[in-house]
């Protein structure tokens, strides 16, 4: 388990490499969940060389994190993670991230953005499904492993479910909370040396 206030990797793996690679500080670590924090201005290392999904797109901008900072939370096994998103002070919302089950490891963790994403509302407005184009082209273009796609809709039906039925584990747990003041923007983290 990572220690409060721990900075560790969070890698996003394509194609057996690092495809994006950055710095988050530890909130919590339990055997239920996983929580991080993103800084605003963290800085945003990206693979280099060919992928099948071709360069990250947030390589077209500025190599920091923009927005304001944010809360990942993710449990082991679940194809997701919640991330609470903050304007300022005010918290905005969750944004459901679908992605590969996280892979610890001694310096962080591993997983994979799969498009896909759904945008709560912290006013109560119904939930809005986000990237549902690009999820839908990268399948057609074959960007998906077989059985992919459809894993990563069946998580999605499971987590309107919860949406639905008013159910999330997230909700009541995470919506007040906000980064210690005294948290310092983590430094540039490389890509790992070629094995």
């Amino acid at each position: 388990m990572f220690g409060f206030g721990d900075i560790i990797r969070r890698r996003e793996m394509l194609d057996g490499r690092e495809w994006i690679v950055y710095p988050v500080r530890v909130v919590e670590d339990t055997e239920d969940h996983l929580a991080v924090y993103l800084a605003k201005g963290t800085p945003l290392t990206f693979g280099q060389g060919d992928f099948r999904w071709g360069t990250h797109p947030w390589a077209n901008f500025d190599h920091i994190w923009q927005s304001d900072g944010v809360l990942q939370v993710q449990r082991p096994g679940d194809g997701y993670s919640v991330w609470h998103f903050w304007k300022g002070d005010t918290f905005s919302g969750w944004y459901i991230n679908f992605q590969e089950p996280m892979r610890r490891d001694a310096r962080g963790f591993d997983t994979l953005d799969q498009e896909l994403d759904i945008w709560v509302p912290a006013d109560g407005s119904s939930f809005q499904w986000k990237d549902v184009e690009h999820f839908e082209e990268r399948e057609r273009l074959g960007g998906f492993h077989p059985g992919e796609a459809d894993a990563v809709r069946t998580e999605a039906q499971r987590v309107v479910a919860m949406l639905d039925a008013g159910t999330t584990w997230w909700s009541d747990r995470w919506t007040d909370w906000s980064a210690p003041a005294i948290w310092e923007v983590p430094g540039r983290m490389d890509l790992s040396a070629p094995a």
